[in-house]
């Protein structure tokens, strides 16, 4: 359509932004964008100031710790001086300084995370092999272990989380053959294994009549220690 004074009346089409990372940033001199998420290359203070980051942020172990800073290592590089030379970075002395100042303690670090676990339904083995990911040695990961009645306490709620013993919804679900009935009670074993209980404790706790069993059997176990 024309207007009056011969121009086309027909909106104008604006020129759509570029996308960062196409040919338009690099023409004008920036980074392409992988490069730029990358970041500058690291000296002592920057991987000083990125260490004291991630303990203020997360609860963590001297490990990994020494593996975050390791990867930020990797991705961004070490720095060079004018004349090429690169700068030597003591990850594992920063770390150890890190301990020495109590930024990071791996026995706390421990007992939180299986206090945590106990709290969710886990099992011994399962806390075991958390602590073990996250570089707690052997005798810390014992220490932090939790005893006979924690270990019980923790598989009951695991059965009452997943409706399992007496703590199903309703018996009437249950297969009508033997061989059926089986079948699912192995799965239930199988899930609380997994869980890291005890092979013992889950079978217990599938034959209990009722939840007043389980509560007796809780409160019959050995004094825990430690936790």
């Amino acid at each position: 359509m024309v207007s009056r004074s011969g121009k086309s009346s027909s909106p104008r089409r604006e020129k759509r932004p570029e996308k960062r990372g196409q040919e338009g940033d690099c023409a004008r001199g920036s980074l392409p964008a992988r490069e730029g998420r990358k970041g500058r290359p690291l000296d002592a203070v920057a991987l000083r100031d990125l260490a004291l980051s991630y303990v203020a942020r997360f609860a963590t172990t001297g490990a990994k710790l020494e593996g975050y800073l390791a990867r930020k290592v990797r991705e961004r590089g070490v720095i060079e001086d004018e004349d090429g030379r690169v700068a030597e970075l003591d990850i594992r002395g920063l770390v150890e300084d890190f301990v020495q100042r109590g930024y990071i303690d791996d026995e706390a670090y421990a007992h939180a995370r299986s206090r945590d676990l106990i709290q969710r339904g886990y099992g011994p083995r399962r806390i075991s092999e958390a602590l073990w990911a996250a570089g707690i040695e052997e005798g810390a990961r014992s220490e932090a272990a939790p005893g006979e009645a924690q270990a019980r306490a923790a598989a009951v709620l695991f059965a009452r989380k997943r409706r399992l013993g007496p703590f199903a919804v309703s018996l009437e679900q249950e297969p009508p053959d033997s061989e059926a009935r089986f079948r699912l009670r192995e799965k239930r074993v199988a899930a609380m294994l997994r869980a890291g209980h005890d092979h013992a404790h889950a079978r217990f706790i599938l034959d209990a009549d009722s939840e007043a069993q389980l509560e007796q059997w809780i409160s019959e176990a050995p004094d825990d220690i430690g936790n």
